[in-house]
């Protein structure tokens, strides 16, 4: 079999992948969902559900070096057919199994969306020519955020029927279906032969981060607004049903809404230029503290809560793809594949410290209270974007400051 050079964003093969990426990130919009719901229903502490969730980015994390080893060894569609025969076993699995079960299903879906990320993310890179790839991987981020526009609202109304037989009606469709265009996916048969590094070379690397001045102060803003991020994802329907207020799947829908729509129109406003825009940076974190303040206060918020969900959703769009390309202008070409690593695992340990520590937050605090902590989170993150506020450049170093 002969490998398939893709030469547009828009082709046949490149529309099949955006479709293969919304079908399987499908299954976690609902299953982000519906798990705490059920969770709690079976009498589980936050600070349990929190772990339960945050199970998956973590091993996400983790298992993102030992992905990117047997991608270069391997060919990506002969991993893939694999990878999403576990991903619908595991499907499965979470409507017949009962929530002692949860835990260890959440790591294993995490540990399979690693593989599924890179090798969708590698796939792409070899499949795109150029000057299309930017193009291309921009449309591949918008895929995998267009099941949150309707896998809440389908969650809640699974939840409310209370239809085990549909719940896994849908869990058995979306498994065979995204398996079944995953194995005709024109992905590249060959190994990638890309360079990757082992765990304990990504352990060694951190040390970086204490070197590295721009670096740090990245991953520390973002570590800090991902991990606010988790716990609205997380605890939000969980904290709407108590209250009764509002509608967790329309808050949800617009804040996916806001995402999709800003990441596709304001694509070409974000800055690439190399420069250090603080100005927008610290605008994007009081969004977020804005959009958890108003969390805070659920129950007398009336119609600003959904306006709590443009402001979160603001901030999710544009904050990482902002920092991420000002580091690809300024780190060292030498290993920058390597330090960029690092700053997308403190997206992924943020996002799970988001269930895992806010999950003990709100036990201690409640929800009102694990809310007003996320926003003091956003406001210490843009504390340290201003107290950074003289242009980082290309070289510096030296502790935060």
């Amino acid at each position: 079999m002969k490998l398939v050079v893709v030469q547009g964003p828009l082709s046949r093969g490149q529309l099949k992948l955006y479709l293969l990426a919304v079908l399987f990130f499908a299954a976690n919009a609902i299953l982000t969902v519906i798990l705490p719901l059920q969770g709690d229903a079976g009498g589980m502490e936050q600070g349990e559900i929190g772990l339960m969730m945050g199970a998956y980015m973590l091993t996400c994390m983790v298992f993102r070096p030992w992905a990117g080893q047997l991608l270069s060894r391997c060919g990506a569609l002969a991993i893939m057919r694999v990878l999403l025969i576990v991903h619908g076993s595991c499907l499965v699995l979470y409507s017949l199994a009962g929530i002692d079960s949860y835990l260890w299903l959440r790591a294993l879906q995490g540990a399979v969306t690693a593989f599924f990320s890179m090798i969708m993310q590698m796939g792409m890179v070899q499949l795109l020519s150029a000057e299309h790839r930017a193009q291309g991987m921009s449309l591949y981020t918008l895929s995998t955020m267009i099941p949150q526009l309707f896998g809440p609202l389908l969650a809640l109304y699974l939840w409310d029927t209370g239809e085990s037989s549909l719940f896994i009606g849908i869990m058995i469709a979306l498994g065979v279906t995204t398996w079944l265009t995953g194995h005709f996916a024109p992905l590249p048969v060959t190994p990638l032969g890309e360079g990757s590094f082992t765990f304990r070379e990504m352990l060694r690397s951190f040390t970086q981060l204490w070197h590295n001045r721009i670096l740090l102060v990245c991953s520390v803003v973002m570590l800090f607004a991902s991990c606010v991020f988790g716990a609205v994802s997380t605890f939000l329907p969980l904290y709407m049903e108590k209250t009764g207020a509002g509608h967790a799947g329309y808050y949800l829908m617009l804040q996916g809404l806001v995402v999709v729509v800003c990441r596709f129109v304001l694509r070409k406003h974000i800055p690439s230029d190399g420069s250090w825009h603080s100005g927008l940076y610290a605008g994007l974190l009081l969004s977020a503290a804005a959009g958890s303040g108003l969390l805070a206060v659920l129950e007398s918020a009336g119609a600003l809560l959904y306006v709590s969900a443009v402001c979160n959703g603001v901030a999710v769009a544009l904050l990482y793809p902002s920092l991420v390309t000002y580091l690809s202008f300024v780190l060292p070409s030498r290993n920058r594949a390597v330090l960029l690593g690092l700053f997308i695992s403190s997206y992924d340990l943020g996002f799970s410290s988001g269930g895992l520590l806010m999950g003990m937050a709100a036990q201690q605090l409640t929800y009102s209270g694990m809310f007003t902590l996320c926003a003091g989170l956003c406001v210490a993150a843009c504390l340290v974007v201003l107290l950074n506020r003289n242009p980082m450049r290309s070289g510096e170093s030296g502790p935060l400051r």
